[in-house]
């Protein structure tokens, strides 16, 4: 690895701003104050939190508020409902109303289904009677880690399905301080042969305190994959060229490839302006010339990038770069779903559409793809079997391994945009039918 010295421009230092500052960024920015009063109270319930470099480099503010990167970082006006945003404006700003809004927001909150797919129920694994509430395991060769010092990120999505790390709420949250317990179970587990070291997002750790979770992992033989899941390649990657400590990071991302193992960066770009400065490009080289792999992936997402044209533009930028597109998913069923969900069959045609205008070398890209509670499952296209228009789709991963590539039909229902608003055939396998009705249990019980 050769690694470039690049100096600290002025102003580059990060810090983050959150709801405390909302005030001072409207003022600076063309916001029209009825949009900014509704930003400020939805920021009430929803995580948010943005840097110097989206404000200044990423979002077009001529294009405000239908800019996708707005969209993506300010909460907007139909992401709470009706009821909830008049229950929550009346304690907020109605005299003497002020003590009753925390109760306001926590129940707003558990109605946004904080933990989807049964992670609370179904993936928090045990060890010698003790269930380990930093952990998640839900396929069998994959567990994912959750370092407490990384439960934070440069900027908060409003789609983001994790946004119940962010909220304060330690009953929601997975968090573990220091790697001892993953490596008991990694030990007691030697089926699992991938970590997946995610949040929040883990680079908001330095490179000292990510060594103290990454290097355990080294000396566990069975572990030959390590994943980065992170988004501080498009919301900050002078994390990766200009921080104080950004040679020591990518040292660090050799020493785990020098190690024979496999270290995959899982970069979170949504939006094809994501790539489009010259840091951002330096960040992917920087990264890649480490030995380290870059795998892209986002979820489809309206008002952001719900266009076959900014989908293709966003992987073709991707390989273009070096990096490997790899997943188009579903927006998750929790947060502000209603916002930005796009039904199935709208996704499909969507990623068909964009898919069609990619190079051979870049359609490594699959979706759209629902992480749902039974595993991730495609929607690979539409058929007509029998005069009757359907959905045909399949488990790309499975809670239950002998699920992983297997197919089912379910009626095409244009509006239907989740795992359990379909209608499966008659005649679908017993354990397809009973693994998709789980995700329909799961929801039932919140």
């Amino acid at each position: 690895m050769k690694l470039l010295t690049h100096p600290t421009p002025i102003g580059s230092r990060f810090e983050a701003y959150g709801p405390s500052k909302l005030d001072e960024i409207l003022r600076r920015f063309p916001v029209p104050e009825e949009l900014a009063e509704t930003i400020r109270l939805f920021s009430l319930v929803l995580p948010f939190r943005v840097n110097e470099y989206v404000l200044s480099e990423l979002i077009d503010w001529t294009r405000v508020p239908e800019d996708p990167i707005f969209q993506l970082v300010f909460p907007q006006d139909g992401m709470l409902s009706k009821a909830d945003e008049h229950a929550l404006a009346k304690v907020a700003t109605g005299p003497g109303r002020r003590a009753e809004l925390p109760a306001v927001v926590k129940r707003i909150r558990q109605s946004l289904n904080p933990h989807p797919s049964g992670q609370l129920e179904l993936n928090v694994p045990s060890l010698d009677g003790e269930n380990l509430r930093g952990l998640q395991h839900k396929y069998r060769q994959t567990v994912l880690y959750f370092p407490q010092q990384g439960q934070t990120c440069h900027t908060y999505c409003t789609y983001c399905f994790r946004w119940a790390q962010f909220v304060g709420d330690q009953d929601l949250r997975f968090a573990v301080k220091e790697a001892d317990e993953l490596v008991r179970y990694l030990h007691a587990h030697p089926e699992v042969t991938d970590v997946l070291v995610t949040g929040g997002d883990p680079m908001v750790m330095s490179a000292e305190r990510l060594r103290v979770h990454l290097e355990p992992l080294l000396a566990v033989d069975t572990v030959r994959t390590i994943r980065i899941g992170t988004k501080s390649v498009a919301y900050w990657p002078q994390r990766f060229v200009t921080d104080a400590d950004a040679d020591d990071t990518l040292r660090l991302y050799q020493q785990v490839v020098d190690s024979g193992r496999t270290l995959a960066v899982m970069a979170h770009y949504s939006h094809a302006r994501e790539l489009s400065t010259d840091i951002a490009q330096q960040a992917i080289q920087r990264i890649l010339s480490t030995g380290a792999r870059m795998y892209c992936q986002s979820p489809l997402i309206a008002h952001v990038n719900d266009d076959a044209d900014a989908l293709a533009e966003l992987w073709a930028g991707e390989f273009t770069a070096g990096a490997v597109p790899y997943y188009l998913f579903v927006a998750r069923d929790t947060g502000p779903h209603d916002y930005f969900k796009v039904p199935l069959s709208r996704a499909y045609e969507l990623f068909a559409a964009a898919y069609r205008q990619l190079p051979g070398l870049a359609r490594t890209i699959r979706g759209p793809v629902m992480s749902a509670t039974p595993g991730k499952v495609i929607v690979d296209g539409t058929a007509e079997i029998g005069g009757e228009s359907l959905l045909q789709l399949r488990f790309l991963q499975g809670r239950e391994p002998a699920l992983t590539g297997r197919p089912f039909f379910a009626r095409h229902d244009r509006d239907a945009a989740w795992l359990d608003e379909l209608d499966l055939l008659p005649g679908t396998p017993p354990d397809i039918l009973g693994a998709v009705r789980s995700q329909l249990e799961t929801k039932e019980d919140r």
